[in-house]
């Protein structure tokens, strides 16, 4: 305990020793004098000036006593909507005023904000100048000649300096604009023109000096410079606290030294200016609440730095403690653990420093809470994963996991019965009648001198099904018993109940198996006697399957079950807390009475059954021994519904069981609420989320393709691509540890496993809206036709449709080149993968290169080309194949 509480504070001392190491620090030219001018708007919150946000007085004259310690002038860009109030308030501090009339198409309008700045020029001795419009010809609002008359309207009415106020080739293109204005107000935005930080401040100069070469005699005035301290960037231009204020100090400086007139846009933050993309809220050298962004003297530096730091490492060693609780931990183990969890932390941390340093009108508000929440459960699965990650490369050995090679004690139960009496019984319904009859002998050859089987065929009327099957367990002996059970209600569950009622009043143990399965015979002799534990209640061994060379589909199908079988299960397993499946498993007899036995009240009876008797306290072990061998489903639409059934069970199942997870409502360990809870939600969540989050996405696109708005990428879109990258380790380092396939054969299985996503998320769905569907059996045994239909539509519908917001995203990119938005075209790109995954199972499924013969018939032509000689492959096995070529009978 001591080495792993020195791996945590070591871990600990880097992360703040990473901080320091990256703290920003930068040398900018000091600026201790008063800034000639500032742009000014009165106006608070997001909402439009044009609609409710009206100036108060007060408002306005706290404002300006705060500006009036910073600067010597304000420049305003309206005259009307409360505008008017500024000037004699300007006064009473000893500001100067440039007063502004808002020019558009509206003529109305026009006419009013030129009336009332003409008015605010003669009432107010403070107004040194008026701006007849703001950017009015880039905008296309009014024609040149149009608006030199306005302006000659306005310089005959008034006894102060007329201009318009226009980007700087504006009236480099335009001389007839400068002859009839007395002084040229030229806009010189370095962001907007995609220079980055380091060139603004030359780029303005040399503006400056184009416009005084071009018009010599003319008053200069650079009448915008600015840049954003948040937002996105914008190719070159990346905006930024520590951007502004080194452009500002630098540019101000500069100014001064070689005589530039100025204007700083602007005086304090607008947040309403969202409709300006996402850096239009941000040019103030104020925040919105009127605190100044940065310093002009002393190195530039975030004031901030230190608490966003203390928030990262107090988050990363509160998610740091549970590693304590852990049994055992590796020191390798810890470090791993602990520095995730200290990333999270560092995450957090800027959540908080995006959140504080933001304005959020309700929809980026939602869209972003939103985002937030969902990826809460995102960061929780993917520190999940970690930790199984973290436990398999770098923990201590299974400990409960039983072996071949495993001492166990003598096989006993009660009064010392050196062989307890095992009752296996095998549910059937519509089950070819070979494959069946391969179940049953299988049983028959078990080495154990105790056991019965009891074979159910249930809602099977087609005597061509249960009739040899009959017959079979006559030939077979006494110890074969048959039940033909019609109309049976609870599905397969309802059968179990019925062969229960039929079993042997000795027997102590049940056994179940699926009809496909075919036992060895030292399944019982083997795992019996782990029962002489009088706690133990419940024995699991894995499903294996014997059909995997039937066609490459089926082949990488079965590597995708084995990663099941052989990481999630065998992990589970050492905090008691198995997934039981209904097939190999051995059950106490007293301990599924105890449980209730079979329930049909989810189409998951066998993980209910076990989830109940953990409830109730007994022990559960598991071996990843394979004692059996079943048949893989028929086809794809086969195995979607497969999946279909136990995700929809399993969410049933999280509906029954949710209040016994409570503290004290059942004998569930801490241990076991964790992993039952984790594991549902690295299944059932993950998927679903993947599919929910992959649907908002898509209907953002058109909304940052054409509004100027870009998802967050630290906070947002880099933890999605994170998240999938710890999936993609997990995944392959796993396989890599613990199954034994090889490569191409783990590459399909991921491809299979990312294929189900979209018939997880469904399942979810219905469980949300249903409380019970039909079961539905699993086709196999060659039983089913492949379906008509393609088996991959809506996977393929959103999968195609991600591509094409992706493809969207960085066409429209093209000219501004925004990185967050390649980001997010990027995660749409990956979010679509599942999905085709899917498309591309379902194409795999009827095309020849699915047969292995394609892949055998193709090594020998190319080694017949190349003059080699034909290497002899391994043939299919004929005892994989569908056993029920002889069934006339089309079952649906």
């Amino acid at each position: 305990m001591r080495a792993i509480v020195a791996v945590l504070l070591f871990v600990t001392a880097a992360h703040a020793g990473l901080w320091g190491l990256f703290q920003e620090k930068q040398a900018a030219p000091d600026f201790r004098g008063i800034l000639p001018s500032v742009s000014y708007a009165p106006f608070e919150g997001s909402a439009h000036p044009d609609v409710d946000n009206i100036p108060q007085i007060e408002k306005i004259r706290a404002d300006l006593k705060k500006l009036s310690t910073i600067t010597r002038a304000i420049r305003l860009y309206s005259s009307t909507g409360g505008v008017e109030l500024v000037p004699p308030i300007a006064a009473e501090f000893g500001l100067k005023v440039t007063v502004g009339a808002w020019i558009d198409k509206n003529s109305d309008r026009n006419k009013r904000e030129i009336e009332a700045a003409i008015n605010l020029a003669k009432r107010n001795s403070n107004v040194n100048g008026i701006v007849v419009g703001n950017e009015t010809i880039f905008r296309g609002e009014q024609k040149i000649n149009d608006l030199v008359d306005l302006i000659k309207q306005v310089k005959k009415s008034v006894n102060v300096p007329v201009t318009t106020g226009e980007i700087w080739n504006i009236w480099r293109d335009n001389p007839e604009l400068a002859s009839s204005v007395d002084f040229i107000a030229a806009h010189v935005l370095p962001y907007w023109e995609n220079f980055t930080d380091k060139q603004a401040v030359d780029q303005a100069v040399a503006m400056f000096q184009l416009l005084r070469d071009q018009f010599p005699g003319k008053r200069i005035v650079i009448a915008e410079f600015g840049w954003p301290s948040a937002g996105y960037n914008l190719r070159n231009a990346e905006p930024g606290p520590f951007e502004q204020a080194s452009v500002l100090r630098n540019f101000v400086t500069r100014a001064e030294a070689i005589g530039i007139d100025y204007n700083i846009v602007e005086a304090i933050d607008q947040p309403w200016k969202f409709f300006e993309g996402g850096v239009g809220p941000y040019w103030g050298i104020l925040d919105a609440n009127r605190e100044p962004k940065f310093a002009w003297t002393g190195p530039i530096v975030n004031e901030n730095y230190w608490k966003l730091a203390a928030i990262a490492l107090l988050m990363g060693i509160l998610m740091s403690l549970p590693i304590l609780r852990l049994e055992q931990p590796t020191i390798m183990q810890a470090l791993l653990l602990s520095a995730a969890a200290n990333g999270v932390g560092a995450w957090v941390s800027t959540v908080f420093a995006y959140w504080a340093g933001h304005y959020f009108v309700f929809g980026s508000a939602f869209a972003l809470t939103l985002g937030l929440i969902l990826l809460v459960p995102l960061i929780l699965i993917a520190m999940a994963r970690i930790d199984e990650i973290a436990a398999i490369a770098f923990g201590r050995g299974p400990r409960r996991l039983i072996t071949k090679s495993a001492p166990l004690a003598p096989a006993t139960i009660g009064e010392n019965v050196a062989f307890p009496k095992v009752s296996i019984h095998i549910p059937a319904y519509y089950e070819p009648v070979e494959m069946l009859k391969q179940t049953l002998d299988a049983v028959s050859r078990l080495d154990y001198p105790n056991f019965e089987c009891v074979c159910i065929i249930n809602n099977t009327p087609d005597p061509e099904f249960w009739r040899p099957i009959q017959d079979h367990c006559r030939a077979l002996g006494e110890r074969f018993k048959f039940i033909n059970a019609e109309k049976v209600q609870g599905f397969k569950a309802g059968a179990l109940r019925i062969a229960m009622e039929r079993t042997a009043a000795d027997a102590e143990i049940i056994g179940i198996i699926d009809a496909d399965y075919v036992v060895h015979p030292d399944w019982l002799k083997d795992l019996v006697p782990v029962f002489a534990d009088a706690r133990v209640g419940l024995v699991q061994a894995p499903q294996e399957h014997r059909d995997g060379d039937r066609s490459l589909m089926h082949y990488i199908m079965n590597g995708e079950y084995a990663g099941f079988f052989d990481i999630g299960m065998v992990q589970r397993n050492e905090f008691n807390s198995i997934i039981v499946h209904g097939t190999m498993c051995l059950i106490r007899r007293s301990a599924m009475d105890m449980a209730g036995g079979w329930s049909s009240d989810t189409i998951c009876e066998d993980t209910d059954l076990g989830l109940t008797i953990q409830q109730q306290g007994w022990l559960t072990h598991y071996t990843n021994v394979r004692y059996g061998e079943g048949l893989l489903p028929d086809t794809y639409e086969a195995f979607k519904k497969q999946r279909h059934r136990w995700a929809y069970g399993g969410f049933q199942i999280v509906k029954k069981h949710w209040r016994r997870f409570l503290p004290g409502a059942s004998r569930l360990t801490p241990d076991q609420r964790r992993e039952f809870s984790l594991g549902w939600l690295n299944w059932l969540g993950a998927e679903s989320l993947g599919v929910v989050v992959a649907i908002l996405n898509l209907i953002w696109v058109p909304i940052v393709a054409f509004a100027d708005i870009a998802i967050p990428d630290k906070i947002l879109t880099l933890p999605i691509i994170a998240s999938f990258a710890v999936s993609l380790i997990h995944f392959v380092a796993l396989y890599r540890l613990r199954v034994k396939i090889k490569a191409g054969q783990m590459l399909g299985a991921m491809i299979a496993a990312m294929s189900v996503q979209w018939t997880v998320s469904r399942a979810v769905a219905q469980g949300l809206i249903t409380e019970h569907l039909a079961f539905a059996r699993t086709s196999k045994g060659g039983l089913s036709r492949m379906s008509i239909e393609f088996q991959a539509f809506w996977e393929a519908v959103i999968g195609v449709l991600l591509l094409i917001g992706a493809a969207v995203l960085v066409v429209t990119n093209g000219y501004k080149e925004v990185r967050e938005i390649y980001i997010f075209a990027g995660v749409l790109v990956l979010q679509s993968l599942p999905f085709l995954a899917a498309v591309a199972i379902a194409l795999l499924e009827n095309s020849r290169i699915n047969s292995f013969a394609f892949w055998r018939n193709s090594a020998v032509r190319t080694a017949e080309l190349i003059g080699l000689r034909p290497v002899t492959l391994p043939t299919v096995n004929t005892q994989s194949q569908p056993v029920a070529s002889e069934i006339r009978r089309e079952v649906n």
